[in-house]
């Protein structure tokens, strides 16, 4: 039986921990946007499995006592996934809409370029890689935030069980008297 106020308290603790993970994630594409050749960007995104460990860990010892079950803590990571990707999703929308001036599709230019050869080494025809490219580069703002929403969904999906795992405690046994 699903106990309804444990929801809410997990919902209430991923939607505040979402918001956080999406200014992780902006800072992370920011970094990229404005510095393609800098790690930074790639460092904050890595950054995300640790930052959703330690913030489950908080919610598990400061509003759990402690202890938190497998399914609770997987409910947790991915429900702050979701709060955390549609945030983004909106962030980048805007830029792309706003801001981008086609510096996201030249960035996709150049790294299509540099992958081709192993684009034709893997049995792809130079047509069918500019006919890819094509498509993509015709993708409106909104496609591609929802693009990069809906993937960090999934991640969140693959990410949780193990985080879900590391974080999981069960409740502390009373000491007993003999």
């Amino acid at each position: 039986m699903i106990n309804v106020k444990s929801l809410i308290q997990l919902k209430a603790f991923a939607r505040q921990d979402g918001a956080l993970l999406s200014l992780l994630w902006i800072s992370s594409f920011a970094a990229t946007a404005l510095a393609p050749a800098s790690s930074l960007g790639n460092l904050l995104a890595i950054a995300t499995p640790f930052f959703v460990g330690w913030r489950l860990t908080l919610f598990r010892n400061e509003a759990l006592d402690g202890a938190i079950s497998f399914r609770r803590g997987y409910g947790y990571v991915v429900y702050t996934f979701f709060y955390a990707s549609l945030i983004f999703a909106l962030a980048q929308a805007l830029y792309f809409m706003y801001l981008d001036n086609g510096a996201f599709a030249g960035m996709l230019t150049e790294a299509a370029a540099t992958l081709t050869p192993f684009y034709k080494q893997s049995g792809l025809s130079q047509q069918e890689i500019d006919e890819t490219m094509s498509m993509m580069l015709s993708m409106k703002p909104l496609h591609w935030a929802l693009m990069f929403m809906f993937q960090n969904i999934l991640i969140g999906f693959c990410l949780g069980v193990p985080i879900a795992l590391l974080c999981r405690r069960k409740p502390s046994q009373p000491v007993q008297n003999i």
